[in-house]
């Protein structure tokens, strides 16, 4: 049997959203810089990089009241799943050569699924409010 499958990411995932509290949000957003840095020098994450970027950006809108279109429960899959990846002792710890990015890259993974609706929508939202701003050179 593998070691991590997509029920036992989509397991993951729920336990960890379910631990998400809004001020777990902050803590998202003061690691942003560190995620980032583990996702840009992970191979098994890093194709992940752009959406973990709108993830954050997502969070960042809804902490600061910019963006509410969206449910609690996906606001806090993606915080848990950011979370997730933070930590580097987590189903198969990250020191594991080869493989030890393989869960954060599943529960990732599981929850681009899970939530891909409303990123698409808050795309759409900023891409439109980002449209509609005034142009900063004038």
């Amino acid at each position: 049997m593998a070691l991590f499958t997509e029920k036992n990411a989509r397991k993951q995932l729920d336990s960890e959203a379910g631990k998400v509290h809004r001020a777990d949000l902050e803590t998202v957003l003061e690691r942003q810089r560190t995620i980032e840095q583990k996702v840009k020098s992970s191979g098994k994450l890093k194709r992940f990089g752009t959406d973990i970027k709108l993830m954050f950006s997502m969070i960042r809108d809804y902490w600061y009241g910019n963006y509410r279109s969206v449910p609690w429960k996906t606001i806090a899959a993606v915080a848990g799943t950011l979370l997730y990846v933070l930590n580097p002792l987590d189903v198969i710890p990250d020191f594991i050569f080869g493989f030890g990015f393989l869960d954060d890259a599943g529960v990732v993974a599981i929850c681009l699924k899970l939530v891909e609706s409303d990123l698409h929508r808050y795309a759409a939202w900023k891409t439109c409010r980002d449209e509609s701003a005034p142009d900063a050179r004038n």
